[in-house]
């Protein structure tokens, strides 16, 4: 095929990050797997994530007008919709904060107040962890803030942030379904790896495998040092004085039907058919790609070194490199900029080392739009990218450095700003590596 200029591979890039967007928008993928027949009673819609308006949404676009519905769900501050029978409470993410514990209170109490002849819908999407928080009796939200926010500094996985999260909450690790009378229809748009219903929002409606040993390890493995009213819950727990979530196979969930209706691969595969269109070989790397940022990134590097440098009379380049899972940020300085820019920036340099900076493109972006606090869904990386830097007197490993992603993207122009998107399926990455 013939190259492809500065241009080109921009717009391509930008395409296929909305392409992987589009493949888990909620108006599209709700609607077919809601109950198809409202019940005797009311239906009561509640839930929590990034993707909790537009799924809210969804449910409302095709509900019967003379059937029941009400409801409340949660979502991160810029993330509401204007809904009409179902109410939008805005909240703290990634760090919870007292709107999202009042609100996720009223959740609990409307759910118990259900009875056989009402239907639960319960509408799940990747942040519902911290913005669902209702922390159990004696911990005050300030801790469960601060527990967090140490937690995310530490560099520890989401899947590990949630098993700490589960054991300090009324409402996570299944919680929510236990107190429901009624059926429970749980839809839930991942954004984990592996897809797993349990680590989704911390799984308000699925049964948890994890214990409170588990959580005590998680702190233990990360140097988090609990506020006090946490560590005395946990070791109240380790000693049976508090029950453990319900795990794999108890009986209590078997009125629960939960569907997984969105995920990372889906995503990957829908932007990997934008690079096949545009008629570029396409490598999928899977939905699993997660370790520290700029470890993935000098293991990416590596790989396109190699094509770049080797490549196969069979399979002519240019190859495209799609990948998804979240990585992680040890965060050691003042910069600015999320796990995706950092991914970029370190791509960046490991490339410049390497002698193929002019031979690559990339983009990383997260799918709801927010890479970590920035305002930006992530970046772009162009083959002029580090040539631009050096004119501009930036360099690359003093920003490293001091995680500061956007103190290369956004001077040079190159970043992805869609605001909210209203889902998320996790983070996108493709690499280019280009004749």
């Amino acid at each position: 095929m013939a190259s492809l200029s500065r241009d080109e591979l921009n717009a391509l890039l930008r395409r296929s990050f909305d392409a992987a967007v589009a493949a888990a928008d909620p108006m599209k993928i709700v609607a077919p797997h809601l109950p198809d027949v409202p019940p005797r009673g009311r239906t009561l819609v509640v839930g929590a994530g990034k993707a909790a308006a537009s799924m809210a949404a969804a449910v409302e676009a095709v509900w019967p007008p003379e059937a029941t519905l009400s409801g409340i769900v949660i979502t991160r501050y810029g993330h509401g919709l204007p809904l009409q029978r179902i109410r939008c409470i805005e909240a703290g993410h990634p760090v919870p904060d007292q709107a999202g514990e009042h609100a996720a209170h009223e959740i609990l109490e409307q759910v118990s107040g259900l009875s056989g002849d009402d239907q639960l819908i319960v509408l799940i999407s990747g942040g519902g962890s911290s913005l669902l928080s209702l922390p159990a009796d004696g911990i005050p939200i300030a801790d469960l803030k601060a527990l967090t926010q140490a937690l995310l500094k530490s560099g520890a996985p989401i899947t590990d942030m949630n098993i700490v999260r589960k054991h300090l909450s009324k409402i996570q690790g299944g919680r929510l379904a236990l107190v429901s009378q009624a059926p429970v229809t749980a839809l839930v748009i991942s954004d984990v790896v592996g897809d797993d219903p349990s680590a989704i929002a911390s799984g308000p409606c699925t049964a948890d495998p994890s214990t409170y040993q588990d959580a005590v390890d998680v702190l233990r493995r990360w140097g988090v040092t609990a506020p006090e009213s946490i560590g005395h819950h946990l070791q109240q727990g380790l000693l049976g004085r508090h029950v453990e979530t319900p795990k794999p196979g108890d009986p209590r969930l078997s009125h629960t039907n939960t569907i997984v209706i969105a995920t990372a691969r889906a995503s990957l595969l829908a932007a990997g058919a934008v690079f096949s269109q545009a008629g570029l070989r396409t490598v999928m790397l899977g939905d699993a790609v997660t370790g520290e940022a700029r470890d993935v990134a000098q293991v990416m590097a590596s790989w396109a070194r190699e094509a770049a440098l080797y490549p196969s009379s069979t399979e002519p380049l240019p190859v495209v490199l799609v990948s998804g899972g979240e990585c992680t940020v040890t965060v050691k300085g003042s910069g600015r900029g999320g796990r995706c820019v950092e991914f970029l920036l370190a791509f960046a340099h490991a490339c410049d080392q390497l002698g193929i900076a002019d031979r690559v493109a990339g983009v990383a972006a997260d799918t709801d739009g927010i890479d970590g606090v920035s305002p930006h869904a992530g970046g772009i990386f162009l083959p002029d990218t580090v040539s631009r830097a050096r004119s501009r007197g930036i360099s690359l490993r003093q920003l490293l450095d001091n995680n500061d992603g956007l103190g290369l993207f956004e001077p040079l122009q190159d970043v992805i700003t869609t605001g909210a998107t209203l889902t998320n399926v996790n983070d996108y990455r493709a690499i280019i590596v280009l004749p």
